[in-house]
């Protein structure tokens, strides 16, 4: 998986790049088939932005969130990328698991 993180309105400091590399690789263990992830970390007067986009195998996630503090906002993207990322994956193996039924009750 490569991982980008860029920044607009702020350096992206090592500390702030290795924290969201700590952070998504928890999706990462949930899903192997991640080609990409892109992270925009933007500071806006007092809002602090973080999104991301995920290229998974056929499909494409995107989250934002926005906090006081870009950890805190860096958290937030996090957990929704998971959910999305968890959403995906079941609907897949549910989708499979149906086809599997079908086949063996024939």
């Amino acid at each position: 998986m490569q991982l980008t993180v860029t920044g607009h309105h702020i350096d992206v400091s090592p500390a702030l790049r290795n924290y969201v590399a700590k952070k998504m690789a928890r999706i990462e263990r949930h899903f192997d088939h991640l080609t990409d992830m892109h992270c925009i970390l933007t500071v806006e007067k007092l809002a602090h932005k973080a999104e991301a986009t995920i290229h998974l195998r056929g499909v494409t996630v995107h989250a934002d969130s926005v906090e006081g503090d870009m950890y805190a906002a860096i958290d937030g993207l996090v957990d929704k990328l998971d959910r999305q990322v968890k959403r995906h994956k079941e609907k897949r193996t549910n989708r499979h698991a149906r086809h599997f039924e079908k086949s063996v009750a024939r």
